[in-house]
């Protein structure tokens, strides 16, 4: 009985412990842990009453004294950690170590986040234990760190089934997003659902951007490899209203065009749709052209006339890690420019041509340059003609006939605003020349970086800057894959045994100092 009186202290931590390690195994059976702390706290408070006296006595010895000045030390450290938790939850800063950035979001999403201008309320309708609420909870966290316009709360539609019924959830795992009179709702959890949905409830208005059809060009109905659907899709996604339009017709693209799109046409436009195009960039319109080689030879003419020159040549390109033939070449290095800013990806290019600047620059136009060009390796062949099975002799570098790179192969160019009667100048035209409509079909649209740089041609025509950014980085997250039994080992280890070493190595040093 005596050694149970001088032990109960010990007796209780450890029922204290045993009861945090049930909750932790057995976290249904609570009572079970209730009771074993119930335990420990009465052998703690029957040891304090049973040694009552000797505490007393304590009080009185010189290990009294140090016991105080250990207890004044425990408190101010437990009063700087308060400190410091306090103000690092008010005050913090994320760093992201993973070598894929795993737990960041991509520069698009950030850049949508901080142009917030209003709020964004989200609501998700997520029963308890939805595998999606954690993925979805760690993005709306990590947005709502960048911007404190994201407020985000998670509802249990089991619970509030007037919630339910008020915003027409019929489905878990819904998110609402509110901004303003909009709304939008999604039932995907990732990064790029809850950038486009931000996108389309904050925008204040839809633009409009048409794909020309009629000349053979790439079709934004077409699914297949050939088509431009893709393209059409990922614009869609960012809050545009997309549609095609059959002929250039002056009346439309006057009509809330934002962006005319021209597809790799096949055949020539007819001159007064060119006079229509014309007209349109001159009164500020925006139009990307995709001018593929050897077709459409009306097309290059009336370029010149914006201050590009399109040869009739063809490019080749010595087979690269990423892959292709000669054919395709690589766009490797690019311009200091908005759409290419923080863009760090190679683009291919199927059956390209050149896109050179004219210098001087023809009248009307204010500025151009070049977006990007091939490598040294890279090279253009004049007036050249594809056949079936051609050799690598016929399409080898030929020093007195052919153009040795770096070829450029995309530019762009704004030109001067027109003025009304008053004086007051009008919005600036721009036009994106690729030598290319092959890139941004669906066939190639998801490699390496082809989709984001068209995207972000567009979101320039448009002025769209804060869409414009790199494509969400690839993630691959390393994770180490234990077994139950290391995983048991590394728990009882860093969990139980370490912290108890650590809680019986003071206990021995408190009872030594108490027999001083």
């Amino acid at each position: 009985m005596d050694k149970l009186k001088a032990h109960l202290n010990s007796i209780g931590l450890g029922l204290f412990g045993l009861a945090l390690v049930a909750l932790k195994f057995w976290p249904q059976s609570g009572l079970l842990a209730a009771l074993l702390a119930a335990l420990g706290l009465a052998a703690l408070v029957g040891y304090f009453v049973l040694h009552a006296g000797d505490l007393k006595q304590g009080l009185k010895r010189r290990a009294f004294l140090y016991s105080s000045n250990l207890a004044l030390m425990i408190i101010l450290t437990l009063a700087i950690l308060t400190l410091i938790n306090y103000i690092g939850a008010r005050h913090h800063k994320r760093f992201d170590f993973t070598e894929a950035k795993v737990h960041s979001l991509s520069d698009q999403s950030i850049t949508v986040a901080k142009a917030l201008k209003q709020d964004v309320q989200v609501k998700a309708f997520f029963r308890e234990g939805n595998y999606g609420r954690a993925r979805l909870e760690d993005l709306l966290k990590i947005y709502a760190y960048h911007s404190p316009r994201v407020k985000y709360e998670f509802i249990d539609p089991d619970k509030n089934p007037g919630l339910v019924k008020r915003y027409e959830v019929t489905q878990d795992g819904t998110a609402i997003f509110e901004s303003g009179d909009k709304d939008t709702r999604i039932t995907e959890t990732t990064e790029e659902a809850v950038t486009n949905a931000m996108i389309k409830v904050t925008r204040a208005k839809s633009k409009t951007i048409l794909f020309l059809e009629g000349h053979g060009e790439k079709s934004t109905e077409a699914t297949d490899e050939n088509g431009i659907s893709f393209a059409k899709d990922e614009l869609a996604k960012l809050g545009y209203q997309v549609k095609k339009q059959t002929l250039a017709r002056p009346e439309v693209l006057t009509a809330g065009c934002a962006l005319l799109v021209v597809p790799g046409p096949q055949k020539d436009l007819a001159p007064a749709e060119l006079d229509a195009i014309g007209a349109y960039l001159k009164s500020g319109g925006r139009v990307l052209f995709l001018v593929d080689p050897q077709v459409a030879p009306g097309l290059p003419a009336f370029l010149v006339g914006f201050g590009f020159r399109l040869e009739n040549d063809l490019l080749f390109d010595r087979p690269s890690i990423l892959g292709g033939d000669y054919l395709m070449p690589v766009m490797s290095e690019l311009a200091e420019h908005a759409i290419t800013r923080n863009f760090r990806y190679a683009t291919v290019y199927p059956l390209a041509r050149s896109v050179d600047i004219i210098e001087p620059k023809p009248e009307g136009v204010a500025t151009s340059q070049v977006l990007g060009k091939t490598s040294d390796n890279a090279y253009a062949k004049k007036g050249f003609a594809l056949k079936p099975k051609m050799t690598l002799k016929e399409i080898a570098f030929d020093a007195k006939a052919d153009r040795r790179g770096p070829i450029p192969i995309a530019g762009l160019a704004t030109l001067k605003p027109s003025t009304d009667a008053a004086g007051k100048a009008g919005p600036e035209g721009r036009l994106v020349v690729f030598g290319d409509s092959d890139f941004a079909a669906n066939r190639y649209f998801d490699a390496y970086g082809n989709g984001n740089l068209f995207l972000n041609a567009a979101n320039w025509l448009t002025e769209e800057a804060d869409l414009i950014s790199i494509q969400p980085k690839t993630q691959n997250p390393r994770t180490l894959q234990l077994t139950p039994g290391q995983g048991r080992t590394i728990f009882w280890f860093s969990v139980v045994l370490l912290p108890l070493f650590v809680l019986a190595f003071g206990l021995s040093i408190w009872f030594r100092r108490r027999a001083l």
